[in-house]
């Protein structure tokens, strides 16, 4: 599959997604330990891509996306933005409303 096409699935199936450096409980960089710890934070699950793992999503996404750095954070396929971006909007309780909205929309499946 192209990378294009890849990332372009990824941000279709996952209506909260994270493009970050490591994983939430691992980060491996301040920026996406920050962003991750502010999604965290508004307790609903979401989803995540380590572009260390991924060095053709990491090369290709800024192109994609037309954002130059990351983490990025996509919600219902919309970029929302960086780091400064999820913590200005985190201060102002813009994100808990968003991804809380965005959880009730898509209900993660019930695990029977």
């Amino acid at each position: 599959m192209e990378t294009v096409e890849k990332i372009k699935q990824q941000i279709s199936e996952n209506p909260i997604l994270l493009y970050m450096k490591g994983s939430p409980k691992l980060p491996s960089c301040g920026f996406s330990a920050q962003a991750s710890q502010a999604l965290m934070s508004c307790g609903e699950a979401f989803a995540y891509v380590d572009i260390l793992q991924n060095p053709d999503i990491r090369a290709e996404l800024p192109n994609y996306a037309d954002w130059p750095t990351f983490p990025q954070l996509w919600v219902e396929g919309e970029l929302v933005g960086g780091c400064d971006i999820i913590l200005e909007m985190f201060q102002k309780g813009e994100l808990q409303e968003l991804i809380k909205e965005v959880a009730e929309r898509h209900p993660a499946p019930s695990e029977e």
